[in-house]
């Protein structure tokens, strides 16, 4: 079905083919997909100690607005990540934004945090409360003159409604934001945000998302922040703002962050040294273009215990979580595993 419809999809402009996949699953255009593995225990799990049906989660940046959660909770999804939400509304950057690279299933995207704010986006969270397990990226506005107050706003704004909250502080779309992985200034937003949570009284799961674009000396020092902070999730990782000389697509030089199968490889192998290091103490959720059985299975070799996605779906369809459980369970059949936590982190 889809097959027939991405030749049409992709004739649009990214963004508007976005907004109309928005619109579709508001007015509950999903398909109807029969999801034969539902119950099956080879995927059962836990995060933040609520069960999963299975550990595949729509990645932040698809639902900027916590508009169709539970649309994708619908589609199979095992968990949902909204965002990146900020504390006041903001265009973002300005269009065209999205880059859609065909011959390399990618896409380069410089939106710029949109999004139509904290306030607006708890209403509707609370009118539509969800059925899933479900995460809130938060990032800072742009022209904001304290980005950590706007990182400790968005908390106080969502930690009664969220299952856990992510701090974004690896968007290549947000000018320096990225500074925030070096180690004090990291320990610093960490210990803040510790802090109000303590305030709330408050026991909300802190997750981190980081960049793939990290060099290796800084991933021992990041380990220590998050261990001493006591940060239960990290996420690995966020689009990439590296070179891009090995694209095919024309467009492969336009500013942004690039998501998909071009990053595939550089994220498993960033994963797998988190992975090393922290040894456990970190539950591990792996980003970067993971759109098959193959590659979730790769990721769980290399440490993730979780899979998020996104470009994925733009290029795979809305079956996309099935079509994944599908191959990854005659993969774990091979292995003779009765459930996927047992390769986790066995790629050495």
């Amino acid at each position: 079905m889809f097959s027939n419809l991405r030749s049409l999809i992709f004739k649009l402009d990214p963004e508007t083919a976005h907004n109309l996949a928005i619109k579709s699953l508001r007015l509950n255009f999903i398909p109807n997909i029969l999801d034969e593995d539902k119950d099956n225990p080879l995927f059962k799990t836990k995060l933040f100690n609520k069960v999963l049906d299975n550990p595949i989660g729509m990645a932040a940046g698809f639902d900027k607005n916590a508009e169709v959660y539970n649309s994708l909770f619908k589609l199979g999804f095992g968990f949902v990540e909204v965002g990146t939400v900020t504390p006041l509304k903001q265009y973002g950057n300005p269009k065209p934004r999205v880059f859609r690279l065909v011959e390399d299933e990618a896409l380069i995207n410089r939106l710029g945090f949109n999004n139509y704010g904290a306030k607006n986006v708890l209403d509707r969270i609370k009118s539509n409360r969800q059925i899933g397990l479900l995460g809130i990226n938060i990032g800072p506005n742009k022209d904001t003159e304290n980005r950590l107050n706007d990182y400790i706003e968005c908390l106080k704004t969502f930690y009664e409604v969220a299952d856990y909250i992510t701090v974004n502080i690896s968007s290549p779309n947000t000018k320096d934001l990225r500074n925030f992985h070096e180690q004090t200034k990291l320990n610093e937003l960490l210990e803040t945000i510790d802090k109000e949570k303590k305030i709330l009284n408050s026991k909300i799961p802190i997750a981190v998302k980081v960049s793939p674009d990290i060099e290796d000396q800084e991933i021992h020092k990041i380990c220590e922040v998050l261990l001493n902070n006591n940060i239960e999730v990290i996420i690995i990782s966020n689009s990439s703002d590296s070179t891009r000389e090995t694209l095919n697509n024309i467009q492969k030089h336009q500013k942004g962050g690039l998501s998909g199968k071009p990053i595939e490889n550089k994220s498993t192998k960033l994963i797998n040294k988190f992975f090393k290091i922290l040894k456990g103490r970190i539950k591990i959720i792996g980003v970067g273009g993971v759109d098959s059985g193959r590659g979730a299975y790769e990721k769980f070799l290399a440490g993730a215990n979780y899979i998020q996605l996104y470009t994925g779906m733009v290029f795979r369809g809305p079956n996309i979580v099935n079509m994944i459980k599908k191959e990854l369970k005659e993969i774990l059949a091979k292995d003779g595993v009765k459930n996927y936590t047992e390769i986790i982190g066995k790629k050495g």
